[in-house]
């Protein structure tokens, strides 16, 4: 424990209150890698073939995923990384808040939250996923879990490739009903259950992004996707084939109590439905960027920054790009998260760049931690490309 404590103060010592995070790598079993994530094209399946391939890149996070039985004790989890002199440190960043909560987050967080209740991932799939929801907080409680709202963004620094469908599907149709989508969980075994004729697609654009509330059924489109969201990793399946992949019951139970697991009441309860069959499900969900100030002023200034996740109290996130050969300070109300999609330059104290290909275990300097008082005191951000901006996402936990 002294050992981690020395760790943990040099690292914010050095870094000024600033942490590098090394990359953390997620596999999943039922999707395929859209190979977006700069991994080495040999690296895609470093879990194992069996795990499934790589999609998704999760950032500061204190969240064990939840992959099943061969899931390893640290997967999903964010380390922080620290050089002291030749020798090579390693922290959990969950480890490092339960021995320095209050100088990381600061008080009013660690007595209200306690602790960072939120990580972001890079989703990248080749072909949509199932129509599924995530659940609210009463369902998760029943298997210890928390309930998990969730933000999309598509950064366009990572979509040249659209994959298969670049669209997704949200919500119920409007006049739809209860036994419509009952009897698509009825008839499970016998091919396409057709829950997605019961919904509607709408085309994904690089650049703006989505509002998921818990119990919103959705079909996550083929764009690689910036997911800031609740520390949870709850999920019901509802959609019994996608692309003829069939989907197993398992999938739609996963964090259903097992007396639950085949109980259609129960199953069907986990819909909010009223947010689903929305008929201004678009205006209430659809989420394009907003400038934090008048975008000319920034511009004047060297930056632009812009809210891409706003609608829950749970967590935000910004983007923020620094325009080329200009150097600003930047200052927030707390302690954030941070991944560099473009560019590179000096972030306080320490050199950023997004890099161009990464092998798995390999050491990177495009993910950081920023603690209260250096989000506070602001950050001395500095491009020095003649030609490139320096664009990094942000990503915030509730406000004490």
């Amino acid at each position: 424990m002294a050992g981690e404590e020395s760790t943990l103060s040099n690292a914010l010592d050095s870094g000024e209150g600033i942490l590098r995070l090394v990359p953390n790598w997620v596999p999943r079993e039922f999707c395929i890698p859209g190979k977006r994530l700069k991994l080495h094209p040999d690296d895609y399946f470093s879990f194992g073939a069996h795990r499934g391939g790589i999609d998704e890149r999760w950032f500061a996070s204190t969240t064990k995923a939840d992959n099943g039985p061969e899931t390893l004790p640290d997967e999903g989890l964010s380390y922080i990384y620290f050089k002291d002199g030749s020798a090579e440190r390693k922290l959990l960043l969950r480890d490092a808040i339960g021995l320095a909560g209050e100088r990381i987050l600061g008080k009013a967080v660690m007595e209200k939250f306690g602790g960072w209740t939120m990580y972001s991932k890079f989703f990248d799939n080749l072909a949509p996923l199932p129509h599924h929801l995530h659940h609210n907080d009463e369902k998760a409680a029943l298997v210890g879990q928390r309930g998990k709202p969730e933000a999309y963004y598509f950064p366009p620094q990572l979509n040249n490739a659209r994959g298969y469908f670049p669209y997704t599907f949200f919500g119920i149709n409007p006049g739809v009903t209860k036994k419509q989508v009952r009897a698509c969980l009825e008839r499970w075994d016998r091919g396409d259950n057709g829950i997605l004729d019961l919904s509607r697609a709408y085309k994904l654009t690089p650049g703006t992004g989505w509002d998921v509330p818990p119990g919103l059924l959705h079909a996550p489109g083929s764009l690689l996707t910036y997911e800031p969201q609740r520390a949870s990793d709850v999920f019901a399946m509802f959609q019994s084939i996608v692309w003829d992949s069939y989907t197993p019951w398992d999938q739609l139970v996963k964090d259903v109590p097992e007396q639950h697991t085949h109980d259609l009441d129960f199953i069907m309860d986990l819909i909010d439905w009223e947010l689903n069959v929305d008929p201004d499900l678009y205006a209430n969900r659809f989420s394009p960027p907003k400038p934090v100030r008048p975008e000319s002023e920034m511009r004047a200034e060297g930056y632009e920054e812009r809210w891409v996740a706003y609608k829950s109290s749970y967590f935000s996130a910004k983007e923020l790009t620094i325009l080329p050969k200009r150097s600003v300070t930047i200052a927030d109300s707390g302690a954030y998260g941070a991944i560099v999609v473009q560019g590179r330059g000096t972030f306080g104290k320490l050199a950023i760049q997004a890099p161009a290909m990464i092998r798995f275990g390999q050491m990177t300097e495009d993910e950081l931690f920023v603690s209260l008082d250096a989000a506070r005191r602001g950050v001395a951000i500095t491009n020095p490309s003649e030609t490139e901006d320096l664009v990094l996402l942000k990503h915030f936990g509730p406000q004490a």
